[in-house]
């Protein structure tokens, strides 16, 4: 799993600094917007607005843009869309599992949007439940290490249902149940400890080990994925040693 965390962070970094910032943007402020439609317009009182707003935050969303999609979601404010999210199945190439979470206005242009990324990259579309099996829904949690060991972050986590903690090089990845973030971050802010993102995410249970060239493939393919205004997240489940990943760079 350490090779397919690392990699996402270092491909977070990458994508902050890119053009693709304005897609990054946009997908930051649709969560804020959905949040607060779910659970109300309050941080204070909806951890999962609190977590995409600080997200977005650290992602350098400028505040007036928060604020807006928080007003919108939270009704105050009219305007917004009627956004659902739509989970897709499918596979990539070297046979590995990919769950692809869309949050959309418009159901069809999302289904193909998707298919003709996978078409074009090697993938296939999977009926429902065929993949899904293959990933649990977990709360993941990254922080700096800013001096920090990892027994520092296990004791500040461990009685709030943290079930790992993982080196990630210059951050570390606290993984608990989805139900146990908000208490994970919760224990981090409580020991001082900065966070970078805190969301529910999907972990594979099983990892396909990956050479190169099928990293690049996979890579590839997730890159297109992400090209379209509707995927929000993309899931997949292979797992890269540092060699691979230094030969992918190089």
């Amino acid at each position: 799993m350490s090779g397919h965390s690392k990699w996402a962070t270092t491909k977070h970094k990458k994508a902050a600094l890119d053009a693709k910032r304005g897609k990054l943007f946009a997908k930051l402020i649709k969560n804020i917007e959905v949040a607060a439609r779910t659970g109300g317009g309050d941080p204070d009182g909806n951890p999962t607005l609190f977590d995409a707003i600080q997200k977005a935050k650290k992602n350098s969303v400028p505040q007036d843009n928060i604020e807006r999609a928080r007003k919108r979601g939270g009704g105050e404010e009219a305007g917004g869309a009627d956004w659902q999210t739509i989970m897709y199945e499918g596979y990539g190439p070297n046979g590995v599992a990919v769950l692809i979470e869309c949050l959309t206005d418009n159901r069809n242009r999302a289904a193909s949007e998707v298919r003709t990324a996978m078409t074009r990259n090697g993938g296939n579309m999977a009926d429902p439940g065929s993949v899904a099996y293959l990933f649990n829904r977990k709360g993941v949690v990254i922080l700096p290490k800013n001096g920090l060991s990892e027994d520092d972050v296990l004791m500040a986590v461990l009685d709030a249902g943290a079930e790992e903690v993982n080196d990630l090089g210059e951050s570390f990845e606290v993984v608990s149940e989805a139900t146990d973030l908000v208490g994970v971050r919760q224990a981090l802010q409580g020991a001082g400890y900065d966070y970078e993102s805190a969301e529910a995410s999907f972990l594979p249970s099983v990892s396909v080990p990956l050479d190169a060239d099928g990293a690049r493939k996979v890579f590839r393919l997730i890159d297109a994925l992400e090209d379209s205004d509707d995927v929000q997240n993309v899931y997949a489940n292979f797992d890269i040693s540092d060699d691979v990943m230094a030969e992918v760079d190089a």
